[in-house]
């Protein structure tokens, strides 16, 4: 790739567990290296009426599907509006929100009308980021490993602790990279019976007990011997997960319970080196107090910004690898056939 590239990127993120949405302004340069640096970002806590459609969607029709892709774009739109000045903008990168994850079966849906934020803003933007991986044979995810690889070069580990917990890894000059465990998205999940939409610092979580019974249970679940690569989905998680914690138990134990169960997996893959730990579960003091007891790599919590939007930020890294016809997209990684450049690229069109 040419040197003396730079872009200035806005770059969406919102995840599983349906914390919000994040929005960040990056600019990126390359000389020799790729470098980034932060004008701007925020995150948008979602209304009732988007939280509730986001979580349900996947029940709706194809048609209900389609037009909540249209106003979901919308939506994105004006927010993006709302958080910048769009002058001097080069590029939108946009996850969306996943509504269905099913490599297996060839499916991915990440909705938020890429044409319609474009014709909105009259920004060139990036969406849909997962599909030709998956089409290629690949897991769609991870996708920030190239990020990782590329931004946060001095990290062996990179967690990040989201709905779930993906990790990349540096071996070789090459990256490994692969879903561990469900985090926030089974937390929240939790939290809820105790009318919380979440467990703040652990607090619920750190004064109950461990049933053992649940806890053998879900570190016997079959995808944790699976090797690389291997990711994991909402409808994982609804066969696999929930079923064991519609249970009798008491809720704060069922959240100690799943704090030990994710420390565990995590750590059986920090075994050496430093580990670079972001998204909303770094905030989580008791969670982040038990990866420290078991992992054996020293723990590195950045800055609030690099915590908070690392994900939305290596997102517009990919749409700027994309417009650059870059690979964005390993194999190693995903599992696909081939690397790939993925994303499909929108402009304004009006007519």
């Amino acid at each position: 790739m040419r040197n003396n590239l730079s872009y200035n990127i806005i770059s969406l993120m919102s995840g599983t567990s349906l914390d919000g949405l994040d929005l960040v302004k990056c600019n990126f340069k390359k000389n020799k290296n790729w470098s980034f640096s932060i004008s701007k970002a925020k995150t948008i806590k979602y209304s009732e009426f988007w939280e509730k459609k986001l979580h349900e969607l996947h029940l709706y029709s194809t048609a209900e599907i389609q037009k909540i892709n249209w106003e979901y774009g919308c939506f994105l739109a004006n927010k993006i509006k709302e958080f910048s000045d769009l002058k001097n903008i080069d590029l939108i990168a946009s996850h969306g929100h996943t509504i269905f994850h099913q490599p297996k079966n060839k499916i991915t849906l990440q909705i938020g009308c890429g044409q319609k934020i474009a014709n909105l803003t009259n920004v060139k933007t990036v969406t849909n980021f997962r599909i030709r991986d998956v089409l290629l044979g690949g897991q769609g995810a991870p996708l920030v490993p190239i990020g990782d690889l590329e931004l946060f070069k001095e990290y062996r580990y990179c967690l990040n602790l989201g709905g779930f917990a993906n990790v990349s890894i540096k071996k070789n000059n090459e990256i490994l990279a692969f879903d561990i465990c469900p985090v926030n998205i089974v937390l929240n999940y939790l939290s809820k019976r105790k009318n919380k939409k979440f467990d703040k610092n652990g607090n619920m979580g750190r004064n109950g007990q461990i049933i053992p019974e649940i806890l053998n249970k879900l570190n016997a679940i079959n995808f944790y011997r699976l090797s690389s690569p291997k990711s994991l989905s909402r409808e994982w998680l609804e066969t696999n997960i929930l079923p064991l914690l519609k249970s009798k138990f008491d809720t704060q134990d069922l959240l100690h319970t799943f704090y030990e169960h994710i420390a565990k997996m995590i750590s059986k893959e920090l075994t050496k080196s430093n580990c670079l730990i972001t998204g909303g579960g770094a905030h989580n003091k008791y969670l982040i107090e038990k990866i420290k007891e078991y992992s054996k790599s020293k723990i590195i919590i950045p800055n609030k910004n690099i915590v908070d939007y690392k994900e939305a930020i290596i997102f517009g890294f990919l749409g700027l690898l994309r417009v650059e016809n870059q690979i964005n997209c390993l194999k190693t990684v995903t599992g696909a056939s081939r690397d790939s450049c993925c994303g499909e690229v929108f402009t304004a069109n009006f007519t």
